[in-house]
């Protein structure tokens, strides 16, 4: 074994983490840095130059593949969430525990402040240059780069239902692109069908307050944004509009997931369980009848 294998060797052994749930928690917080960074750069771009390097659509593409990379750096470590609503719902399923939940939710958010952190060092420069950047009381403060904020003609009560309906939505694909016992996606193609449903809901439900539908890609950039110069004001905004990214989505996974099981999930999972005992009860029979052959042969 080569010297450089032997020091890498030793590196794994050394940094190596045993627990399974931090290990886990670790690669949410990196998936969901990836898919901010990825996500709030094509935003930057575009706010910063004034549509002269973006538009509404490259931010969606942006979010879209931000997400399908987040997942293929961490799905096959954590299952690749992201999104604390995915996480919520796939506990209230019992296909995950609920003792993951508080810990994913905070890797994530976590990771989310990373994540506008790194796009605030690299558009430092840039958003210092641009009119009035840290201010929040101007039609677009630079705040909306890292977290959303609504749209003049949304209330708070529209807004809910923005954030509801979009999680709804989404918690209601992903459920169906990892029930296997519906379509299954061809192992490998799960991360870019993700990606293809953040996008489809960034192109028609992005308007009202750009499509969170992520508490922890919401609440880790508004974190950040409040440390780096916008001050307390990105939670006082319209009313308190923060609140609504952070309990909306909840809400929506509960329904979202309600939905998915009612229509669709109890019923091929049912196909496949009677299909599963029918199966059992011609295997018992066969046995009795063996089993009755056999007797007479020995009389």
């Amino acid at each position: 074994m080569s010297r450089q294998k032997i020091i890498l060797d030793k590196l794994a052994r050394t940094f190596q983490i045993r627990n399974k749930l931090l290990r886990q928690s670790l690669a949410e917080c990196l998936g969901t840095l990836i898919l901010v960074m990825f996500g709030c750069g094509a935003c930057a771009q575009h706010v910063l130059s004034e549509g002269s390097h973006g538009r509404f659509m490259t931010v969606n593409f942006a979010f879209g593949f931000g997400a399908t990379l987040g997942i293929l750096v961490c799905g096959q470590v954590s299952g690749g969430h992201l999104n604390p609503a995915v996480t919520f719902a796939l506990c209230l399923l019992g296909r995950e525990r609920w003792r993951k939940f508080p810990m994913y939710f905070l890797f994530q958010t976590i990771g989310a402040f990373f994540g506008a952190a790194i796009i605030f060092g690299m558009y430092y420069d840039a958003l210092w240059d641009f009119p009035e950047s840290f201010n929040m009381n101007v039609t677009s403060p630079t705040a909306g780069i890292f977290s959303t904020y609504p749209a003049k003609h949304l209330t708070l009560l529209n807004g809910f239902f923005d954030q509801f309906i979009g999680t709804s939505a989404l918690i209601v694909c992903i459920l169906a692109i990892v029930d296997p016992y519906n379509n299954p996606i061809p192992q490998g193609l799960e991360a870019f069908t993700v990606g293809f449903v953040v996008l489809v809901i960034g192109l028609s439900m992005g308007f009202n307050s750009g499509y969170a539908v992520n508490p922890a890609r919401d609440l880790g950039p508004r974190i950040f944004t409040a440390m780096a110069g916008w001050g307390m004001e990105v939670f006082t905004a319209r009313d308190g509009w923060f609140l609504i990214p952070i309990f909306a989505p909840f809400l929506g996974a509960i329904f979202g997931t309600m939905i998915y099981q009612l229509m669709v999930g109890f019923h091929v999972e049912g196909e496949v369980r009677d299909k599963r005992e029918k199966m059992e009860e011609q295997n018992v029979k066969l046995t009795n009848v063996t089993s009755k052959e056999d007797n007479k042969e020995l009389y």
